[in-house]
């Protein structure tokens, strides 16, 4: 083979491995509880963030099963190519809820695709409520 004739092939193999990694995820379908455990860990991870806010079933869930549930308050909506989440949080009291929120935004945007290689088109915040240090001496003396 002569030197041309081997720069075509190399930059034909290029141009193929190039076309698969751009592609869609052809014949891949992550379910939404995958993301949403995704997001769970990334909103997890954020300093002023009390808990998650799942409502009435998913306490009830975390309770029987007797483990964590990493989706809680997390709601997604998925098609083919892009993916909306919104997050529903708790707040810890004196933390600044629009840096909570631009940072939670940012962390699970990042994780989710970087892991799915899905396109997050939202990520919207609810703040549900505010924990403050009354309540939780109320929960300990309540324990009693």
């Amino acid at each position: 083979m002569e030197e041309n004739e081997i720069k075509e092939k190399n930059n034909e193999e290029v141009l193929e491995i190039q076309e698969i990694e751009e592609g869609t995820n052809d014949g891949i379908k992550i379910a939404n509880d995958v993301v949403a455990v995704i997001a769970g860990v990334a909103v997890s991870e954020v300093p002023g963030v009390a808990s998650m806010s799942g409502g009435f079933a998913g306490g009830i869930t975390e309770v029987l099963s007797g483990r964590k549930n990493l989706s809680k308050g997390i709601r997604v909506d998925a098609d083919e190519k892009e993916v909306k989440i919104d997050v529903n949080i708790i707040v810890e009291y004196g933390a600044r809820i629009p840096d909570i929120a631009f940072d939670i935004q940012n962390r699970v945007k990042k994780a989710v695709e970087n892991m799915t290689g899905l396109k997050v088109a939202e990520v919207n915040v609810h703040v549900q409520g505010v924990k403050t240090e009354k309540e939780d001496d109320n929960d300990k003396e309540s324990d009693k």
